[in-house]
């Protein structure tokens, strides 16, 4: 059984069969693939996306799934991890995920029988950056030759984003405050990844030295849940790390402006930047569908019986 609870969970060639799956479904969004299966969705914190998605992926893909709030399970709190993992397992085919702690994921999937997808934890956004990277290959982005620039935290995104861009062997630049560069233990992974792929990492506290010739210009809101306490400080401190007009200047001509949304407008992005022709804002968000059904399909094995139409 295989999880994805890290990037690195797939290999660089299982990471590009997702890509070639996902532009498959996309084109061919319903199947029966998934007939009489059922997912479990565990959620700790809200979402628009990561529960549309995966919901309407699964129905597309003729199975179901059941949507299990905090206050339904209280995780941790009213049943150890370990008894959840293995209630869920005698149900359901596939868990995910979305939880504050990254040891709550780690440890469904240690205790789980079926495999468990990170939907998103305080350590790493796996689905969405394979989302991004799909965006950026479907818009003609040469994954041997491509630059993405993440302006902003160092937070959930920027590691997976970091060690994808390893596993495809592009570079990889983030400018951050100083105090809010990526873990330590990541950034190692995404060097020791780079020394067997390709690409380069720059962490710099500059955000004209990280876009300059990006294919890609990335961020993020800079207070995430569970950070509201810091929102005050955080807000002055990122002032300089904002996307605009003036720095998409240093980037390429048709670098793609990205975000994971949702997006504050005015704050980590301008208006005009998030809704020029350059932005993919929404394909990403679209994209998540596509990418997920495909990673769903893949661990279950059933990723052989997706019908191609002529």
């Amino acid at each position: 059984m295989k999880d994805l609870i890290h990037i690195p969970d797939f290999t660089p060639d299982e990471i590009r069969n997702i890509m070639r799956l996902s532009h498959t479904i996309k084109k061919n969004p319903f199947q029966t693939a998934l007939k009489n299966h059922t997912m479990a969705m565990i959620f700790e914190k809200p979402s628009l996306r990561t529960r549309a998605t995966f919901e309407i992926g699964m129905v597309q893909l003729g199975g179901y799934s059941i949507y299990l709030q905090p206050g339904d399970i209280k995780l941790g709190q009213r049943e150890t991890v370990a008894d959840v993992a293995r209630n869920l397992d005698r149900w359901v085919d596939i868990i995910m995920a979305r939880t504050f702690p990254h040891d709550t994921i780690v440890e469904l999937a240690h205790w789980s029988k079926v495999p468990v997808i990170n939907a998103l934890s305080d350590w790493e956004h796996p689905c969405q950056a394979l989302a991004d990277f799909f965006t950026a290959i479907e818009h003609g982005k040469d994954m041997k030759n491509f630059k993405m620039a993440f302006i902003g935290d160092g937070n959930n995104v920027c590691h997976s984003l970091m060690l994808l861009s390893a596993q495809f062997g592009a570079d990889f630049a983030l400018a951050c405050p100083p105090g809010y560069e990526p873990e330590k233990k990541i950034i190692e992974q995404t060097q020791t990844l780079m020394s067997k792929n390709g690409g380069t990492l720059t962490v710099t506290h500059h955000p004209d030295e990280a876009v300059e010739n990006a294919d890609a210009v990335y961020t993020d809101v800079w207070v995430s849940m569970g950070q509201e306490n810091e929102s005050i400080d955080r807000k002055k401190l990122f002032q300089p790390y904002k996307i605009n007009t003036q720095l998409l200047k240093n980037a390429k001509p048709d670098a793609l402006v990205m975000h994971c949304l949702p997006a504050h407008r005015g704050e980590e992005i301008t208006n005009e930047v998030i809704e020029s022709k350059q932005s993919v804002v929404f394909d990403q968000a679209e994209n998540r569908l596509h990418v997920q059904k495909a990673i769903i399909l893949t661990l279950l094995h059933k990723d052989t019986q997706i019908h191609v139409s002529k």
